[in-house]
């Protein structure tokens, strides 16, 4: 259920209105087209060796039997690989460390490629990939990220001399002081483990080089920043050598798609090879083998308070597990940066980020870039004042929320938040579902279960640019995530909008043509929306970190804007009139003094591609305009004291959840949920709901079931869905959705970024939830996700043990 928050403006013909989503239609009705739908005449395929050791030398690789094989193409090994290409892009300083498709004489995590197999069928090269021999030395194995820093403990990569691949420590303000000064202070450990987004689709691409014209083609289910620029630099290729196929649709992704490791083990057999080349993961594959795990954190977490519960300080500290190749999810590390202290005006901070190696398969980003682990640290904190002051959980998040007069507002990081009204949005989420959660809860406890209700309060960072690499990596001097669209007018008058992006169902055409029906005014069913590859397309950074409303909506308006320039301009010769004398009208340009007069878009079309002798003196012909957006105050790199502005606008998340618990057996779940959301101005109400819904949906499962386990050994214990549990239909509540409306002053429309709802705070709340139900029957807290029914468990028969520790 979602109750409506304010209506658009009322200026506004299709922004923020009820629209069909456009994509719907070819996925209901079984027409979308994905990378596994792709098979070109002649295509090869590829199934892969993965190392059965978490870690150990490659002593020797025979493909002996598997080449005798019929149909058997090619057993490429890390060797071979590696004379004819370069490592893959990592993000931190850490040359001792390379990262490869195929393992190079050492595979340092089970499941890790060391052999590819490519024959005329996948099922061919299954069973060559079965009979390939690898020689393994075993060697010694690390999986505890607190031992990893150990000076004794095994290394992953030798050659760099450590397990440790980053450490940051930052100071905003005068943390000691307000601790010192603190009446009280609320410490914890907290522990978010390693899950994932296990999206409907693994990762697939089909590459095809082209001799003649010396280009590698490519079709990947990709969702990266410089996707082709880093194949390219990888497969020693000039970029322009390179051509990326956005026009496929990705079955799902929320960060994962990366893929990289994948797209040139494709390519560069396919140039090897003279043929197509297809590979496309298995579902063992994908879990334990794609690198696309997320976050493995523990956090250390203390906040500093006064006894009206006013929050004043704040130190943080962050481990993260990044398994054997940090890629580009340490940066993750550097996602707290930019909303340190969530939603509440804590005046001091202190940050610090560790990631270090072990013998696990490597992170991505998931959903929210590490924004969502952050959110359960400072939330439980937040809980644990709450519980030591004896105060009522939202009247402590009251208290210390940032208030509406006080936006702009600037945290000690660096960051100014943009606006927000986030008081509104509690008492609108208080008002709707406090007393009935209230009333069930005790319903519940009457029946003999344990109840319990949660509370989150968090921000949705949206738009970033890519200053939080120089955080972690001073050589690197980003500082900008543009985006580009470019708008055309043909003969007959009607629009194509271009854009270069690939989508993973975040409703990329429905949302340009919707901003382009309202900057001109035209019907956006009639406006086609076309995806350009990376050679004819425009300066893109894939959809990551809740960007695209915001930058699309920069670049669309930055388009029309320069087309309306020029359809003024070649009716103002056509009418006699100056520019300042015409108005644009939906497509017509007409004369502000005489309406009467007027040339219609299809008048002034026709005109501009055919009628060159009424064009002005020196006007090119056509109708066409590109505008490259810059990220909303993006720019500038980070001050000396790590203080930096990465993230322009800020959408704004409270969630009540209402747990039940059997006390026999801890098993746990969830009858009623309530969110309120606000982010800005929603340019379509129907999207925006499905991704904050299917946020919390995701965000149950990393708060109950989702884990990624391993033995001692480093073997993979969650190899299938029988074992990696997910939430489905039965776990998911009849969720009820509010919205509010804070439009932002930095944006076209007024939109902030909501592709990450949801997800902010849902673990944070459920755990919440569960905790307070625990509370109720005496346990301590859990303080690790997720939280299954045997932690559950353990905590209640813990706090019927008697204090002395005898038996019961």
């Amino acid at each position: 259920m979602a109750e409506p928050g304010p209506g658009p403006e009322p200026g506004w013909r299709f922004v923020s209105r009820p629209a069909r989503v456009r994509e719907d239609r070819r996925f209901v009705t079984g027409h979308g087209r994905f990378v596994a739908d792709l098979t070109p005449p002649g295509t090869l395929h590829v199934a892969l060796v993965a190392s059965v050791h978490a870690h150990a030398r490659i002593a020797g690789i025979d493909p002996g039997a598997a080449l005798a094989l019929d149909g058997v193409v090619a057993v490429v090994t890390g060797a071979q690989l590696a004379e004819d290409t370069e490592p893959m892009r990592q993000y931190v300083d850490a040359p001792g460390v390379a990262w490869r498709p195929l393992a190079l004489e050492t595979a340092r995590y089970a499941g890790e490629w060391v052999a590819a197999v490519v024959a005329t069928s996948r099922a061919v090269a299954e069973d060559g990939a079965e009979l390939v021999e690898v020689d393994y030395q075993p060697l010694p194995v690390i999986l505890d990220p607190e031992r990893a820093q150990d000076p004794g403990a095994p290394l992953v990569h030798p050659a760099h001399g450590s397990n440790v691949v980053v450490h940051r420590e930052f100071v905003w303000g005068d943390v000691d002081g307000d601790f010192a000064t603190a009446d009280g202070t609320a410490r914890l450990r907290v522990r978010w483990q390693r899950s994932a987004t296990v999206p409907l689709e693994t990762f697939g691409v089909v590459a095809s080089w082209d001799p003649d014209g010396g280009l590698l083609e490519v079709w990947a289910s990709v969702q990266m920043p410089q996707f082709p620029d880093q194949l390219a630099h990888c497969l020693r290729l000039a970029t322009n050598r390179v051509r990326v196929h956005f026009d496929v649709d990705v079955g799902g992704s929320y960060g994962t798609k990366r893929g990289i490791k994948h797209g040139v083990l494709a390519g560069y057999l396919a140039r090897l090879l003279g043929a197509p080349v297809k590979l496309v993961e298995d579902r063992a594959e994908h879990m334990h083998g794609g690198d696309f795990h997320g976050p493995d954190r523990s956090f250390d977490v203390e906040l500093a308070y006064q006894r009206d519960g006013t929050i004043t300080a704040l130190r943080l500290a962050a481990l993260d597990d990044q398994g054997a190749y940090p890629s580009r999810s340490v940066l993750q590390l550097a996602k707290p940066v930019g909303s340190i202290v969530g939603p509440y005006r804590i005046r001091s901070v202190a940050y610090r980020a560790t990631g270090v190696l072990t013998n696990k398969p490597g992170q991505v980003a998931v959903r929210g870039f590490g924004q969502a682990p952050t959110n359960y640290a400072i939330e439980s904190a937040v809980d644990a004042v709450a519980a030591a002051l004896g105060m009522d959980r939202l009247e402590l998040r009251r208290r210390n929320l940032i208030r509406a007069e006080q936006f702009p507002y600037r945290i000690p990081s660096g960051t100014t938040y943009d606006s927000g009204d986030y008081h509104t949005v509690l008492d609108q989420l208080e008002a709707a579902g406090l007393a009935a959660l209230t009333e069930r809860r005790d319903q519940l406890r009457a029946q003999g279960l344990l109840a319990g209700i949660g509370v989150a309060t968090c921000l949705e960072p949206s738009g970033g640019n890519a200053t939080f690499e120089q955080l972690l990596h001073p050589g690197n001097d980003k500082t900008t995530f543009p985006e580009g669209c470019r708008l055309r007018v043909d003969a007959d008058g009607q629009v194509i909008a271009v854009i270069a992006l690939s989508s993973a169902g975040q409703a990329h055409e429905s949302l340009v043509a919707t901003l382009v029906g309202e900057e001109l005014g035209r019907d956006p069913a009639d406006v086609m929306v076309v995806r350009a590859d990376s050679l004819s397309g425009l300066p893109s950074q894939s959809p990551v970190g809740s960007r695209m409303a915001i930058m699309l909506g920069a670049g669309v308006r930055g388009a029309a804007d320069a087309l309306k320039r020029k359809l003024l301009a070649v009716a103002a010769h056509n009418l006699g009139v100056g520019t300042d004398g015409l108005a644009y009208d939906r497509g017509d340009v007409l004369v502000r003094a005489d309406p009467a007069r007027r040339l219609s878009l299809q008048e002034l079309a026709l005109i501009a591609h055919r009628h060159a002798h009424r064009m002005p003196p020196g006007m090119e012909p056509g109708l066409e305009a590109l505008h490259v957006a810059q990220v909303p105050g993006g720019g500038t790199l980070a001050a000396v004291d790590g203080s930096v502005a990465m993230y322009p606008c800020f959408a704004f998340e409270a969630h009540l959840a209402l747990v039940s618990i059997d006390p026999g057996t801890g098993q746990v779940a969830i009858p009623e949920y309530y969110v309120a959301h606000d982010c800005g101005t929603m340019i379509n109400p129907q999207v925006v709901r499905g991704m904050v819904l299917g946020g919390i949906a995701h965000g149950i499962g990393v708060a109950l079931y989702e884990r990624f386990a391993f033995d001692e050994h480093g073997q993979p214990l969650t190899r299938s869905f029988m074992d990696y549990l997910l939430p489905s239909i039965h776990e998911v509540p009849h969720l009820r959705d509010l919205e509010h409306h804070t439009p932002s002053p930095l944006t076209s429309h007024g939109q902030k970024g909501s592709g990450e709802a949801g997800y902010m705070g849902a673990p944070a709340a459920v755990a919440s939830a569960v905790n307070d139900a625990l509370a109720a029957g005496g346990a301590a807290p859990v303080q690790a996700l997720p939280i299954g029914p045997a932690d559950v468990w353990a905590a209640l028969r813990a706090a019927r043990r008697p204090a002395s520790g005898g038996p019961q």
